[in-house]
């Protein structure tokens, strides 16, 4: 972390296991915007009169940004949406590294809801300032404003890379080659209609399609 010396990492071996692991499966720019996730979620914490060690765990909300995108990886990409199959790797990685069952659920929880904000900002800070933290850096909207310079000196350290474009490039590129991973009303899903052009099922299509429990037959509409 010599180059970040100046950026409030967590240096707990626990942490910089995290980073190297997600350094090394990772495509530069997507591991820039797990690293950024974490600045900007530790800044709108303490925005929100969050203390980092007194008011939340500072190491859980950092493993949980470092390893959000780690479904994105070759190593990650499993057979579920990326946010779970980055989850299910980083509960693997964090319980080899002895982190205690409690807190890997932490951080998996984190990681499985980033793409859920109305459910994941309702949750506790080391969940919350995941999925805010992620979104800050794709969309630097909503009430928060960042001191004069902050951003310039982070992207001088964790350039940006391209990454809402190698986001969006890696998550149609897995849907392509395995589309269960991108079901209808999801994301993934969305990114990839985006891509294909092809039309989602309908809500009656989707609940008549074999095998179904024939709730339409004969069903005739009040309205």
């Amino acid at each position: 972390m010599d180059s970040y010396d100046y950026l409030p990492f967590p240096r707990t071996d626990r942490a910089l296991s995290a980073m190297r692991l997600a350094r090394d499966i990772e495509d530069p720019a997507i591991y820039n915007h797990s690293m950024r996730a974490y600045l900007f979620g530790r800044f709108i914490g303490e925005q929100q009169g969050l203390r980092p060690d007194l008011d939340y765990d500072d190491e859980l909300l950092f493993l949980g940004c470092v390893l959000h995108d780690a479904g994105l990886s070759d190593r990650g990409n499993g057979e579920g949406r990326f946010d779970i199959d980055g989850a299910d790797l980083a509960a693997g990685f964090l319980t080899e590294q002895g982190l205690p069952s409690e807190s890997v659920e932490v951080v998996w929880d984190a990681i499985a809801l980033h793409l859920c904000p109305d459910i994941a900002l309702r949750k506790r800070p080391e969940i919350a300032l995941v999925t805010a933290g992620a979104g800050f850096d794709l969309g630097p909207d909503g009430p928060f404003t960042l001191p004069a310079g902050y951003a310039d000196r982070i992207h001088a350290v964790l350039p940006r890379l391209h990454a809402a474009a190698v986001l969006y490039d890696t998550i149609v590129g897995q849907a392509l080659a395995k589309p269960h991973k991108a079901p209808p009303y999801t994301m993934p899903g969305e990114l990839l209609r985006q891509h294909t052009g092809q039309e989602w099922p309908t809500w009656q299509q989707l609940m008549t399609r074999p095998p179904s429990w024939s709730d339409y037959d004969g069903y005739q509409p009040t309205t």
